[in-house]
């Protein structure tokens, strides 16, 4: 099975989410499992899965189809770092796929994507083509409005298609990754410097945990801010050290936690570890859940 969690940078226009909702839904043998959009980030994350490499190709240009026409980033406002109207989208190996598979799967979407819209096309993480664009901040490093100089860069020149920015719809971050934790701190305050000042302690490149990326948000709606986590191995670093090392810096500043949340799907694996940390479970194991038993029977 394959998975993939694009990232649109559109959230406040729900007609335009539906219609990308729709897309991937009618297209057959995929089924859309998640829609979570944000519109202080202003950015929609979209999860679906298929038994087929072909049908996830196929719903992918259907969200492009639907994207491209109505996502103008010259006009776009929020508060999630972007450089495309379909900004990232990763394939994920699941069940009975691997990681191989997924980076062929990208390369596919990748240069149609390039052919049939004329969008410049970058190839992250696994299916990356050099070390230094593996990661996506450093693709994505200077926005929407500095990738016209940055693409002229001779090292930065894309992985498919022309060698000039989308007039609307930027770039896109193209790839195969293992799965992903986007996990959010929401802090009773709207000091963004201290977001920021949590979140340099708690990502991997400023000295953090090593497997994790971190961003302050200015959650505007809320008049609050948030601390936007990604963790990229939630077995090397669980959810509930990322949360206790937020929760731990904030009272360094007087600021409670508010809430957290979760963007997309989570791993049942990475709650059961949750679980069995806060509650300090001597016989804990996946087996003990009631639900995970029922399931086993039917199959």
């Amino acid at each position: 099975m394959f998975q993939s969690v694009p990232n649109v940078s559109e959230a406040r226009n729900e007609a335009t989410v539906q219609l990308l909702s729709d897309a991937i839904a009618s297209t057959a043998g995929v089924s859309l499992l998640n829609v979570s959009p944000d519109v202080d980030h202003n950015r929609t994350v979209f999860t679906f899965v298929s038994e087929s490499a072909d049908a996830m190709f196929q719903a992918t240009m259907a969200m492009y189809e639907a994207a491209v026409p109505r996502i103008d980033l010259r006009t776009h406002r929020g508060a999630h770092p972007r450089v495309g109207a379909v900004d990232v989208v990763p394939f994920v190996p699941l069940r009975g796929s691997d990681m191989s598979e997924c980076v062929s799967l990208a390369e596919r979407v990748g240069e149609s994507v390039a052919q049939r819209f004329g969008i410049p096309v970058y190839l992250y993480e696994h299916a990356a083509t050099a070390d230094y664009r593996r990661e996506l901040p450093a693709i994505r490093s200077g926005g929407f409005e500095g990738f016209p100089e940055k693409i002229a860069d001779e090292r930065w020149k894309p992985d498919f298609g022309p060698d000039k920015v989308h007039e609307t719809a930027g770039v896109s971050v193209i790839g195969a990754r293992v799965p992903l934790i986007a996990f959010n701190v929401q802090l009773a305050t709207d000091r963004i410097e201290i977001a920021e000042k949590i979140a340099r302690s708690v990502r991997g490149v400023s000295g953090g945990l090593r497997f994790v990326r971190a961003l302050p948000i200015r959650l505007t709606h809320r008049g609050i801010v948030q601390v936007s986590l990604n963790l990229l191995d939630f077995r090397r670093t669980p959810i509930h050290r990322a949360f206790l090392i937020v929760r731990e810096e904030a009272a360094r500043y007087g600021v409670e936690v508010l809430s957290s949340e979760i963007i997309g799907l989570v791993p049942a694996e990475a709650l059961y570890a949750a679980a069995e940390w806060h509650l300090q479970i001597e016989n804990f194991r996946p087996e003990i859940v009631l639900e995970r038993r029922i399931a086993q029977l039917k199959n």
